[in-house]
């Protein structure tokens, strides 16, 4: 059985929309510039190091700090936002919320929906590099016509053709895997901001509702960081995607500006129905939006890239110090986000 209990003097006290509005004003400046540093870190940084030895290895050791990033905050903050929002008594006592947790098979929807898009994605990829990977059989008949040739100088060109096709082959084979490569990680870049989008958007919008001064003073902060280490989990993902300069620079604003709109959102839904975030038809949005986001977040960070570095990557496998040096950069990117769990 739920039982609902309120602090009603404290929570009296705490709401005040004035000093609520000004604060979220404040709020979404400081998280703006904070998520510009954040996202925009790897990113600079990736170009620096374009062109040098170390290029692959650093952008594969942010890229593994990036994906404990998005684990943890999937595991540690999304998640158990989503599981409150739909436990919380004004919900949780009601039909059909207090017959059913709601809130993991959404994230399990989420995952479903994360691998579809992924088993999508990557289909169309596959028949990308198939389609472009014909019309080449004219040089095996030229190799062909040479060896029917007996005479020994016919013979040394003959041998020379064939080293060269095969160099050809082994070319082309590589840059194909190379094109699937980078459009595998473009797609997950994509996905995954989506993901992050659908996070900042419930972050946003539930602050905008908020009447609580006492919430969201301390939340100013900690969201401040929030968006500086998941901006440098995207960043991460971006600058290995190697993406055109417009569409980097697209991706980092949309994630920039996401958190603020959200805010502003919320305080236009305030405004017009008297919404705040206690109310249970907010909750109960935060609940399963929160719960998608979870999901697709999750598999993610997992599948995406956890598997797809620690147990697919050549330059991984081939170098046992970039192995530790990757785990270790995964286990400061998980820590670090759960840290801050302790204030948002």
């Amino acid at each position: 059985m739920t039982i609902c209990g309120t602090d009603t003097a404290r929570t009296l006290a705490c709401r005040d929309g004035n000093a609520a509005t000004t604060l979220k004003l404040i709020s979404m400046f400081v998280i703006f510039f904070t998520s510009v540093i954040g996202i925009s870190a790897p990113v600079m940084l990736a170009r620096v190091f374009h062109g040098k030895p170390l290029y692959d290895k650093v952008i594969l050791v942010i890229k593994c700090f990036a994906a404990g990033v998005i684990l943890s905050t999937s595991l540690v903050h999304v998640l158990p936002d989503a599981y409150d929002a739909l436990a919380d008594c004004q919900v949780s006592s009601q039909h059909p919320w207090k017959d059913f947790p709601f809130s993991g098979l959404v994230t399990l929807v989420g995952v479903l929906t994360a691998l579809l898009v992924d088993l999508t994605a990557t289909s169309h990829v596959d028949g990308y590099s198939h389609g472009h990977g014909h019309g080449h059989g004219g040089e095996h008949g030229e190799k062909v016509g040479y060896t029917r040739i007996g005479e020994d100088e016919e013979l040394k060109k003959t041998t020379v053709v064939e080293i060269e096709v095969v160099e050809a082959a082994e070319e082309r084979r590589r840059l194909k895997e190379e094109e699937m490569v980078k459009m595998k990680q473009r797609m997950v870049s994509q996905v995954l901001e989506i993901g992050i989008i659908f996070h900042s958007v419930i972050i946003g919008v539930t602050m905008g509702m908020s009447q609580n001064k006492c919430t969201i003073k301390p939340l100013v902060a900690a969201l401040a960081f929030h968006q500086i280490f998941e901006g440098m989990g995207l960043g991460g993902c971006i600058a290995q995607a190697g993406f055109k300069l417009g569409t980097t620079a697209y991706m980092c604003v949309m994630f920039s500006i996401t958190t603020p709109m959200g805010i502003v959102l919320g305080m236009i839904l305030f405004s017009m129905t008297g919404y705040d975030d206690s109310n249970p038809n907010a909750l109960i949005m935060e609940g399963l939006l929160g719960s998608l986001s979870s999901g697709i977040l999750i598999y993610m960070g997992l599948v995406d890239l956890i598997a797809l570095d620690f147990f697919h990557n050549k330059l991984m496998s081939s170098e046992t110090w970039l192995k530790k040096t990757s785990f270790l950069a995964l286990v400061l990117g998980s820590t670090s986000m759960s840290i801050l769990a302790l204030w948002a």
